[in-house]
């Protein structure tokens, strides 16, 4: 008698950095962040002891910023609301399939959630990072966490990157035209596409992430040209840099 196996069961994992859930969690989530190896690449003291220094001193200016906010991150609640409808769409598609998330520097932590997915026992395992971009820091960093953490069956998939994928393409160029239309379409108007800096000796070793966030922006603006910002001039701009060395900084440049 010839068996039938029953439908598979799909485990997707949705990846992201995380952010505090309270002012109190504000220096442990950078203590978190700065301890990744990913982030300061130094032996597992030195990084200790930098992680704790960067993370104390940086903590008084950064719940500042997450007061404005309302006091933590919008980042799981945003990352949630994406679990829900992409769990609703998979129902509707008749995938046997559940959706996780896991927050790299704080709640749900990768360990939590692959606790949960091994009682889940799928036959696969879908892990998307939420980085449309890969960089060592991000999207590396994510894999090797969760290689680290889960122990359960079915065969791991994980979907690298998205920098120029249709829909993301979209989604950027709407918002984009929706704005500049409710602001009354202002002629002089340049768009900057703000992303997260990565060291230099990060993209000369051969990091695709600077490469990756050109091909974003680019489909985006080619995009844009259809439409109301039509004509616009666009610069890619970098944030969010850690040291003083010009050495460690990403540069914008014009299109």
């Amino acid at each position: 008698m010839t068996s039938v196996a029953g439908p598979k069961r799909v485990a997707v994992v949705l990846c992201n950095l995380g952010g505090p859930d309270s002012l109190k969690a504000v220096r442990p989530f950078l203590f978190n962040l700065f301890n990744d190896p990913a982030i300061l690449e130094y032996p597992a003291p030195v990084r200790l002891a930098l992680a704790t220094l960067i993370s104390t001193v940086r903590a008084p200016s950064a719940r500042k910023n997450y007061a404005v906010m309302g006091g933590s991150s919008p980042l799981l609640q945003e990352t949630g609301a994406q679990a829900r409808e992409l769990a609703a769409r998979l129902s509707a598609a008749e995938v046997d399939a559940r959706v996780f998330i896991a927050m790299r520097y704080w709640r749900p932590s990768f360990a939590a959630t692959a606790r949960a997915v091994e009682s889940f026992a799928p036959d696969e395992v879908v892990i998307l990072p939420l980085y449309p971009q890969f960089a060592a820091a991000t999207t590396a960093s994510a894999m090797a966490a969760w290689a680290d953490s889960y122990r359960g069956s079915g065969r791991v998939k994980t979907i690298c990157c998205y920098p120029d994928d249709p829909g993301l393409v979209e989604a950027h160029a709407r918002r984009i035209e929706q704005t500049y239309v409710a602001a009354g379409k202002p002629a002089e108007v340049r768009i900057l596409f703000s992303a997260h800096g990565l060291p230099e000796k990060s993209v000369a070793g051969g990091d695709p992430y600077q490469w990756q966030i050109e091909q974003t922006c680019a489909a985006v603006a080619e995009r844009l040209k259809s439409g109301p910002c039509a004509g616009l001039d666009w610069q890619i701009c970098y944030q969010s840099r850690v040291r003083r060395s010009r050495r460690q900084r990403m540069r914008g440049w014009a299109s």
